[in-house]
């Protein structure tokens, strides 16, 4: 499912224009990439837990040149996943490949 098709999906739930169901998805991600970037973390209840992590400088090897280079630090989005979504997820009985349920 893509941006659109959840769109379409909300408004149809809520009985709204597609383009309205479009919108409110554009501005609830448009909300959690600002809190981000504020250092702020962000939290669904049940579903799970927006939030940006550090992720350490280090060095690496250009693979083309092998020259060694210095990869700088960066902010990462991080996604943890709430209790009830992991739940549903495991009783819909789709399991990862390699695992068995």
């Amino acid at each position: 499912m893509n941006k659109a098709e959840l769109g379409a999906a909300l408004a149809d739930k809520f009985n709204l224009p597609k383009t309205q169901g479009v919108s409110i998805i554009e501005s609830m991600t448009e909300m959690i990439t600002d809190e981000l970037k504020k250092g702020s973390e962000v939290t669904i209840a049940g579903f799970g837990q927006f939030m940006a992590k550090e992720r350490k400088g280090r060095s690496g090897v250009n693979p083309r040149t092998k020259e060694k280079i210095t990869i700088p630090p960066i902010r990462v989005p991080k996604f943890k996943a709430g209790k009830n979504l992991k739940e549903a997820l495991k009783a819909s009985g789709i399991a990862a490949a390699g695992t068995t349920v």
